[in-house]
């Protein structure tokens, strides 16, 4: 029997992922719904506010639902929000037994739906494959369980650990097809984080380019679908004026100062005033500001002075870097400003996680070790 549920839920994961660039802040969900040791219903979680992915499932295996066995990536939610209780919904379907990757770490669910549903008669299993439906999510989980977002730092490198000429000029340090694979990154994430120096250097608008998105993610992410990323600004000097590229583009944009500017920002930009400590902002208390906010991930593209920072004091939870097969000497930027360090004792230190390559580059991904 575990092989076979492991087996039908790897198959509601892979339903799961289809969701990854719509539902957030809700988390990514598949269901199977097997009868008779055939799959007679299957659905995914694609947008907040629409069906959960037992709605999808139930509603395709219709009258197959009863005695059915359900194959759900994370617990059915038990309360009525934007949509109705789920829970409810597998009730009423009126099936035999039901499989689940993971509990929800919501607090308002976080194991009150498989015991309501325990308690109507429905057959249990848990944690089957809860790690790999939980890599999914990683952002979701985090936010739930601490309050703060999934914080990744993106960075593009030389072999000798640059990423520009002194005179700034980093463009284009790595390849096409590097840069395709950031606007999936741009894509996943419920936000974007950069600096005003970056943003008015590179006369960027932070947004995702759906052309440039590849072949097979257009096919499941069609245009009309595309869901822009919040744009979060550091902009502790108040250098972003309204008439700025990025602010002329439409989407949410958060500009964090030490303090109100009164100028006409559109109505889609919001202010919010962080303090300072150690010389910046206390990018801790920001975090928690965004969590509230149901942000679920972040994903920062910054110079050397904010990566160095985050590197600093322990303030991210995965770094990619894009390795490219180029020299730019000594005469460049650094990778990151750390500070000097004594004893290779207390240096950061990380782990890869994922080596990958992608055309001539290399994509590295790596864990801090705290």
């Amino acid at each position: 029997m575990y092989s076979i549920d492991k087996f039908y839920m790897m198959y509601a994961i892979k339903l799961a992922k289809l969701g990854i660039f719509t539902t957030t802040p809700n988390p990514n969900v598949g269901c199977i719904i097997v009868n008779n040791k055939k799959i007679v219903g299957k659905g995914f979680h694609f947008k907040a506010g629409e069906s959960h992915a037992e709605i999808n499932a139930l509603n395709m295996a219709g009258k197959y639902t009863k005695g059915s066995t359900v194959y759900l990536t994370l617990e059915p939610c038990n309360y009525t929000n934007l949509t109705p209780s789920c829970c409810n919904a597998l009730v009423n379907a009126k099936i035999k037994r039901l499989v689940v990757a993971s509990k929800d770490p919501n607090p308002k669910i976080n194991g009150k739906g498989l015991e309501f549903l325990y308690n109507k008669g429905i057959q249990i299993t848990n944690n089957i494959l809860s790690k790999k439906a939980q890599s999914i999510n990683y952002g979701f989980f985090k936010r739930m369980r601490t309050g703060i977002p999934w914080i990744q730092l993106k960075l593009a490198t030389s072999l000798d650990g640059k990423i520009a000429l002194l005179n700034g000029n980093s463009k284009w340090l790595s390849s096409k097809i590097s840069r395709k694979d950031v606007q999936k990154l741009r894509a996943k994430s419920t936000a974007i984080l950069s600096t005003s120096k970056t943003i008015l250097k590179d006369n960027s608008t932070l947004l995702v380019k759906w052309k440039k998105l590849n072949y097979n993610i257009k096919k499941i992410y069609p245009k009309k679908s595309l869901r822009q990323p919040i744009r979060i600004i550091l902009d502790r000097l108040n250098k972003i004026k309204p008439t700025d590229k990025i602010i002329l583009y439409p989407g949410k944009i958060f500009l964090i100062k030490l303090k109100y500017t009164f100028e006409n920002w559109p109505n889609y930009v919001e202010q919010i005033i962080i303090p300072e400590i150690n010389g910046y902002f206390d990018l801790k208390y920001l975090f928690k500001i965004l969590g509230n906010k149901e942000i679920n991930s972040i994903l920062i593209e910054a110079g050397s002075i904010l990566s160095g920072y985050l590197i600093t004091y322990n303030l991210i939870d995965e770094l990619i870097i894009y390795l490219t097969p180029k020299l730019l000497g000594n005469h460049s930027l650094n990778l990151c400003k750390i500070k000097k360090f004594m004893n290779i004792i207390n240096i950061p230190k990380f782990c890869f996680t994922n080596i990958k390559k992608i055309g001539p580059d290399l994509k590295l991904t790596l864990k801090p070790i705290k």
